[in-house]
């Protein structure tokens, strides 16, 4: 990497190749592979090993994962006790026959997903070596994410089917095993020739590269070139990726769709009654639904995404996502939406989702709920209106959630929740909300502008959480570390409220507000007088700034308050008698967890 890409001081990422060939045998559901992995160490660190995730052998009886799902109060029901009762031609495997680097065999030791290679020299900066290996693998039976035989009937999702080398960065190896969770990978491009029975239709996260052997509704014009043993070879190609994912069956439905943006839409899936219909429409809102996200994030930079029928529910890949496909009408929208909007936060933005793993759903998920709302707005989705808040459903069951003392912080390495539920609450819920409070914080127009800002910088490199509030604090011009730790390390919750208006004898008023929570927050103040509403921001001391817009309304600007003071104490030139209403977060950005006091007077009082 160069100098002049650093985002950071001394920033630095690794890079590889792969070349992969594998030849499948769709009666027993094995494949063999043949694989090429370059690999460039452009740390300033000298290797003595490397590691290569084998995600296939979780899907067996005792794996971690089988023996998380077993011990954890609410497991994933996709999962349950599944993998324990998987019979020996059902489970997964990755059998490695061979690995040489530069030639010479290494020697290895496999921990169930993990593989330690014992490299035959260093590795030193700046190194370029090949890995070469040959292996054996079965497709286990679909139950997370990959496998055969999914309930929809789709013959193989390949997600996490090849070894996949572990990423190293200035944190060390990541080698995680793989017990539910997300994933971590390097950038670099996929040669991948999958040899498989030409009655099978191939979709996949690259570009096809040669149609004219393939049809299958790649290209009109073909000659279908099948081998003595009946297959086709599909040769696939995907640049500046991190991972790469295929489906195949031989019942799918594939139909294309350019977008205005010039990227080519493909459709796979199982043509019926429950599906054409949906799928019939997907294609026209997909196609807002990106014009929307690139103005909002950043261009998309790839030729091709797929929308691949297949898996369990919904799974983001590079150029691709697997999702099950006999959904309504919205949960369609929704989740191919969702897995479209990952290609930012996931593929471009690729974060570090098994220690971070918020980064990549939360913002995913945050700018979900804007787009399906601008989809609403332009009446693209039946049943759905827009509304000035999409996010208010979400903050809502936040508040629920914490109120019950049942979160857990999201810094939480994401395999290590004591619940599912804590997972899914704070790596969703409350990382959208969290940035639906940095809108409040620094002002609309401020925090658009970071989302285009953390794109340009960051595009195809591993931010972190310090990253992205760091880019926020530029464009704003406030200190918003007091946020990022109380939001993310903490369980802190925000509870203001407006305690009681006192008419002074000089005509004015003082209006008193609490802080009955453990989370400082500015406060936005919307004052009724006569029915004339007056907007008023008090920001915090430890800000060092003010936000001086939010959403084109400008704020008449208050002292700072002191998070060390539970009390705020506000002079408002108007008799008592002419304030008829005071709100708190008249937007409903804050997750509060007693909004019932940011109204004053109360709503029961004034029934």
């Amino acid at each position: 990497m160069r100098a002049d890409d650093n985002p950071r001081p001394a920033y630095w990422q690794q890079q590889v190749r792969y070349l992969i060939e594998v030849d499948f045998d769709v009666e027993k559901h094995r494949f063999t592979g043949k694989q090429e992995v370059m690999f460039i160490n452009n740390s300033p660190d000298r290797l003595d090993r490397v590691y290569f995730h084998l995600y296939y052998n979780a899907f067996q009886p005792n794996s971690m994962m089988d023996q998380r799902s077993a011990h954890i109060a609410d497991p994933d029901s996709r999962v349950g006790n599944r993998i324990s009762r998987l019979r020996p031609n059902e489970v997964g495997y990755h059998n490695i026959n061979l690995i040489k680097m530069d030639g010479v065999e290494c020697e290895f030791e496999i921990t169930e997903t993990i593989m330690d290679v014992f490299i035959p020299f260093f590795i030193e900066p700046g190194d370029t070596v090949n890995f070469y290996l040959e292996y054996e693998s079965q497709v286990p039976l679909q139950i997370r994410r990959t496998g055969r035989d999914s309930e929809e009937g789709i013959a193989y999702s390949m997600a996490q089917w090849y070894p996949k080398l572990a990423q190293y960065d200035d944190q060390g190896w990541h080698a995680h095993p793989y017990v539910g969770r997300e994933f971590y990978g390097i950038f670099g491009d996929f040669d991948v020739i999958i040899n498989i029975d030409s009655s099978y239709t191939v979709a996949a996260g690259g570009v096809l590269q040669n149609p004219e052997e393939i049809g299958h509704g790649y290209t009109d014009e073909y000659e279908a070139k099948v081998d003595e043993n009946g297959k086709l070879s599909w040769f696939f190609r995907a640049e500046n990726v991190h991972d790469f994912a295929w489906a195949a069956d031989t019942g799918y439905t594939h139909t294309t769709h350019m977008s205005e943006q010039g990227t080519l839409f493909r459709f796979f899936y199982l043509s019926n009654e429950r599906t054409d219909h949906n799928w019939g429409l997907l294609p026209g809102i997909l196609d807002s639904a990106l014009t929307y996200l690139v103005a909002r994030c950043g261009d998309y930079p790839y030729p091709e995404f797929s929308v691949i029928q297949g898996g369990d529910g919904g799974m983001e890949y590079p150029m691709a996502t697997l999702i099950t496909g006999e959904r309504p009408l919205l949960s369609l929208v929704g989740v191919t939406v969702h897995e479209l909007a990952h290609m930012w936060y996931y593929l471009i933005l690729a974060t570090n989702e098994s220690i971070y793993p918020y980064m990549d759903e939360g913002f995913t998920t945050y700018i979900t709920e804007e787009t399906l709302n601008y989809l609403a707005g332009k009446n693209l989705l039946p049943r759905r209106e827009y509304t000035s808040n999409p996010h208010a459903a979400r903050i809502a069951s936040y508040v629920n959630f914490a109120r019950e003392g049942r979160e857990e912080p999201m810094s939480t390495f994401a395999d290590h929740y004591i619940t599912n539920a804590a997972y899914w609450m704070a790596t969703y819920t409350k990382a959208s909300i969290m940035l639906v409070q940095l809108s409040y914080i620094i002002g609309q127009e401020a925090f658009d502008q970071t989302l285009l800002e953390f794109y340009d910088t960051w595009k195809f490199k591993h931010p972190r959480p310090d990253d992205f509030f760091r880019i926020a604090e530029k464009v704003s011009g406030i200190d918003l570390k007091w946020y990022q730790n109380q939001w993310i390390h903490t369980t802190n919750t925000i509870d203001y409220g407006v305690d009681t208006i006192i008419g002074n004898p000089d005509g004015s008023s003082s209006l008193i507000l609490v802080n009955n929570g453990t989370m400082p927050m500015p406060i936005d103040l919307t004052v009724y007088v006569e029915g004339s509403p007056y907007y008023l921001h008090i920001p915090l001391v430890i800000m060092h700034g003010r936000k001086q817009i939010d959403d084109g309304l400008e704020f008449m600007q208050m002292e700072p308050w002191a998070w060390t003071n539970p009390m705020y104490e506000l002079h408002l030139p108007f008799p008592v008698e002419e304030i008829s209403r005071v709100v708190i977060d008249e937007t409903g950005r804050l997750a509060d967890v007693n909004p019932v006091d940011n109204v004053y007077p109360r709503e029961r009082e004034s029934d």
